[in-house]
C-alpha cells in the first residue's frame, strides 16, 4: 500500500511538473514573440495629457436675441451697426441690440448736453451727440462702434437727442418756418 501511495504522489508531482514546464515554455515563446514585435514596431510613449472632446451644450451656447420690434437702425463706421428701440428725447431706458444681444440701458445725467445710456452690469455705454453716436465697453475700455448714424442723420438731420428736442432751433425745418412766418 505504501508503494502505491508513493507511486500516486510521484505521478501527481510529475504531472504538475510537466504542466509547469509547458506554461513556462509558453510564456517564454510569448515573450520572445513580444520582443520580436517590439523591435519591429516601436511602441509610442503614452501621452501625458488626455484630451477630452466634449459635445456642444446648446444651453451654454450664446443666445441670439431678436431685434426689438420698432427699433431704429444705426449704421456705424467699419461696417458695424446696432438697433435702438426707444425715444432718446424722453425715455429713461432704451434697448440697444448689439452683437445679437439686447441691452436695456438706463439714461445717465450729463452736463455736456450729450445723451448717455449706460448699464454698469454689462458695461455697455451709448453716447449720442448731435452729429453721431458712439458705443463703448467699460469692461475693456474700448470703443465698440463709432460714427453711428440713422438714415435721417445721414441725410443731414441731427441726432434725436433730448437736448435737440428741447432746443427750438434744432426742430424740424417745417415747424421752424411755420413759426417764423407768423
Amino acid at each position: 500500500m505504501k508503494k502505491l501511495l508513493i507511486a500516486a504522489v510521484v505521478g501527481a508531482l510529475s504531472t504538475s511538473m510537466m504542466l509547469a514546464a509547458t506554461d513556462a515554455a509558453a510564456q517564454t515563446s510569448s515573450a520572445t514573440a513580444s520582443a520580436r514585435k517590439s523591435t519591429a514596431t516601436p511602441k509610442k510613449p503614452a501621452p501625458k495629457h488626455r484630451i477630452i472632446k466634449r459635445k456642444p451644450n446648446p444651453a451654454k451656447e450664446a443666445k441670439v436675441d431678436p431685434i426689438p420690434e420698432g427699433s431704429e437702425h444705426w449704421s456705424c463706421a467699419e461696417g458695424l451697426a446696432f438697433d435702438l428701440k426707444g425715444d432718446m428725447a424722453r425715455d429713461q431706458i432704451v434697448t440697444v441690440h448689439w452683437a445679437n444681444k439686447n441691452y436695456n440701458l438706463p439714461r445717465q445725467v450729463t452736463t455736456t448736453g450729450a445723451d448717455r445710456f449706460h448699464d454698469a452690469a454689462t458695461g455697455l455705454d451709448l453716447v449720442v451727440i448731435p452729429t453721431k453716436a458712439m458705443l463703448f465697453s467699460d469692461k475693456d475700455s474700448s470703443r465698440l462702434a463709432d460714427e453711428c448714424k440713422t438714415v435721417a442723420m445721414q441725410q443731414g438731420a441731427l441726432a434725436p437727442t433730448q437736448a435737440n428736442a428741447l432746443n427750438p432751433a434744432n426742430r424740424a425745418p417745417a415747424a421752424a418756418s411755420g413759426a417764423n412766418g407768423q
